[in-house]
């Protein structure tokens, strides 16, 4: 079942002889529960189309549907809830609240929705992802790669329709890398969560189940990996 869909996504930036295109007519979409690379050069226009997919940035053209929901017609207040309920995003850098404890960062979007949190769903994430006893710790007190697993858990709490990750591995050393990515496989198949990865590590990329290669803000190659 198709959960992402964008149709003829173009970004432009300045205009006349100054314009610049970061992505020029980009279409594709996700199934329910895949787990997607994109790759390539930097300039490529990747971390772009996340953006636009996360509904951080809008297209200049084209049409983005999550769910069935055209979020590019959105109001910025619409887009706002939508992305907190419905788009998990994890980035290099990990944006955690420095004054917050673990609970309370992974808890967050919950929290500002006014939101119950699913308790239950709260026990088996931080567990999984080996956080249990990390709880009242602060963000300064942790080690980058679990600052990354609190950055995961964060965005798998809501269940969102689609996660979002943005060279998750670029802060970290090898051994703490291949973990993240092992936590993303993880819980593609566990919970069944669908994912798009952003990496230009060809070893990471290889880890998803297609990988779809930019060039000049277009797509080159979109196979299935075997």
């Amino acid at each position: 079942m198709e959960i992402l869909r964008c149709s003829h996504l173009t970004k432009t930036y300045g205009s006349g002889s100054n314009t610049v295109s970061a992505l020029d007519d980009v279409s594709l979409s996700l199934e329910r529960g895949s787990f997607t690379a994109i790759v390539g050069a930097s300039g490529s226009g990747k971390s772009t189309l996340l953006h636009m997919l996360g509904g951080v940035d809008r297209p200049t053209k084209g049409n983005i549907f999550i769910e069935d929901t055209d979020i590019s017609a959105l109001s910025q207040e619409q887009l706002a809830v939508f992305r907190r309920r419905k788009v998990g995003l994890v980035y290099q850098f990990y944006n955690l609240i420095p004054t917050l404890n673990v609970r309370k960062n992974i808890l967050l979007p919950v929290l500002l929705d006014n939101q119950t949190p699913d308790e239950e769903r709260f026990r088996h994430l931080v567990s999984t992802l080996g956080l249990t006893e990390r709880l009242t710790h602060l963000p300064s007190e942790l080690s980058g790669g679990q600052q990354q697993r609190v950055a995961i858990a964060r965005s798998l709490i809501y269940r969102p329709a689609i996660l979002l990750a943005d060279e998750p591995t670029g802060n970290l050393d090898r051994k703490n890398s291949e973990e993240t990515i092992d936590l993303l496989k993880l819980s593609n198949r566990q919970y069944g969560q669908t994912i798009l990865l952003i990496t230009h590590d060809e070893k990471t990329a290889l880890k998803a189940d297609r990988i779809i290669t930019l060039e000049d803000g277009k797509i080159l190659h979109d196979e299935v990996v075997s």
